[in-house]
């Protein structure tokens, strides 16, 4: 070969290489583990990830094509967390999308160096995942649920509905901080403002939550708060089945609740946060960072009403309500 022929073919092969070595790189598999607080048989659970893999989908992430999906699912049991955070982590994905703030606890006493992205956490700066919502700083970012201050509004909403009432228990899980948190706010306007009394019930476990609500509702003139958490949402049929047998009035955090025959219920729209992570997904697929992506805010709150429940408990949803409702169930 003559030494100008052999130069020529050394140069498109160095120009061929890395073409050759970026189309290699972009049609790898990538794998994403996914850390999901509820039940694999959970039908919210089960939208919610249609969602966000919906999401990755037109952004042009197919399962099986160039994205492998690994699914836990801890059905809001604290071993199970920390079990699955594990497993996740040592399968060494290109990312992590956790739910709930016990996801992302779990994660991040296994990981610091596995991007994660957190969807349905209340506070992440006071619980440590972030140094800040602006510059997360860590390898962790995602989407809140809400301020604590959005569980005043519920109390609102008591008043509205149910003026009468002068004892509210309050369904809340007191081992992670925004069942302390929710619990808090509420308790705070209570007294000045409203002149309620207020009966704290923990959701530990089914049997807990069933002696205590029946407990509660022996005395007239009750009615209930559910604040957000795993176990609320592992237990909402029991929780709405309870509140329907003792005649009592809830307000619940989600939507959700109301589909499943909940009274009335304010909150942000919990499913849009799972297509909001895939875009956050994907940049991190892309080569972005956890700690350059800013923690966002929900977008939208929705107010679902249950007209049938509010029949059943002799309830008459005042006109003004009613128009400021995302979603009446008749």
């Amino acid at each position: 070969m003559q030494r100008r022929e052999f130069i020529a073919l050394l140069g498109g092969a160095a120009v061929a290489w890395p073409r050759a070595a970026r189309a290699q790189q972009a049609d790898r598999m990538r794998r994403v583990g996914v850390l999901e607080s509820r039940a694999a048989d959970d039908p919210e659970g089960q939208a919610r990830l249609a969602v966000f893999a919906q999401g990755l989908q037109e952004l042009g992430w197919t399962e099986g094509r160039n994205v492998r999906i690994d699914y836990r699912w801890a059905a809001a049991n604290a071993d199970r967390f920390r079990t699955y955070a594990a497993e996740l982590v040592a399968l060494a994905p290109d990312v992590i999308l956790a739910s709930a703030s016990v996801s992302v606890a779990a994660l991040l006493q296994t990981t610091r160096t596995v991007p994660i992205v957190f969807v349905n956490v209340i506070d992440p700066v006071g619980a440590g995942f972030v140094a800040s919502l602006a510059r997360p700083g860590g390898n962790a970012t995602g989407f809140t649920l809400f301020e604590y201050s959005l569980s005043g509004k519920w109390l609102e909403l008591f008043k509205e509905i149910a003026p009468n009432l002068t004892r509210i228990a309050i369904l809340r899980d007191p081992a992670i901080a925004a069942g302390i948190g929710q619990f808090a706010v509420i308790q705070a306007m209570a007294l000045p403002s409203f002149g309620v009394e207020l009966s704290p019930i923990d959701e530990r476990d089914a049997g807990e939550i069933e002696r205590d609500v029946a407990a509660f509702a022996r005395a007239p003139n009750g009615g209930q708060i559910v604040t957000a958490s795993p176990a609320a949402a592992a237990h909402r049929e029991l929780i709405i089945r309870l509140a329907a047998r003792h005649r009592l009035p809830a307000v619940y955090p989600f939507r959700y609740f109301v589909t499943s025959g909940g009274l009335i219920s304010y909150g942000p729209d919990t499913t849009e946060q799972f297509r909001r992570a895939a875009g956050y997904v994907d940049r991190i697929l892309k080569g972005q960072k956890a700690a350059d992506l800013p923690v966002q805010a929900p977008t939208k709150y929705e107010l679902a009403i249950n007209l049938k429940t509010a029949k059943a408990l002799g309830l008459t949803v005042p006109p003004s309500l009613l128009a400021r409702a995302d979603q009446v169930i008749e």
